[in-house]
């Protein structure tokens, strides 16, 4: 599994030019499922990414998680992130995971993370989307 978190201040996605979702401040959440994932896995991120304190506190520190600032998540699957581009100049996604088991995943991976008090909203499982970020920082963290 890999994932790249980003912090937002607002973020939209959109398919064939119509909006599918939207969150204000929060996280856009990349993920790839690499094959064989554990639900062990789903579990430890899920929790992981709710509780990142990523976010300033009064003081500017990082000190607040996305649940601590009521914020959301943008929960996008991204199988490129599993490319291995150490052969050639074409990816390889042999790491990846199959597309149905992938989606099955995802939509599991989303019940985790909605099931700690954090609003979810999902990309198109699949689709070729557009994601407009307003990026915040940038913070990024890749995991």
């Amino acid at each position: 599994m890999k994932l790249v978190v980003q912090r937002v201040k607002s973020a939209c996605l959109k398919v064939e030019g119509e909006e599918i979702s939207k969150i204000k401040e929060g996280l856009v959440v990349y993920v790839g499922f690499a094959k064989d994932e554990k639900i062990e896995s789903l579990e430890f991120f899920a929790k992981k990414i709710v509780n990142l304190r990523i976010f300033e506190d009064n003081n500017n520190k990082m000190n607040l998680s996305v649940k601590d600032i009521s914020g959301e998540i943008l929960l996008v699957s991204q199988f490129t992130l599993l490319a291995d581009t150490s052969h050639g100049n074409r990816p390889s996604f042999f790491e990846a995971e199959l597309p149905q088991k992938a989606k099955e995943l995802y939509d599991k991976f989303a019940e985790l993370i909605s099931a700690q008090g954090v609003n979810v909203s999902m990309g198109v499982f699949g689709a070729c989307m557009q994601i407009y970020q307003h990026n915040d920082g940038p913070v990024t963290i890749v995991f």
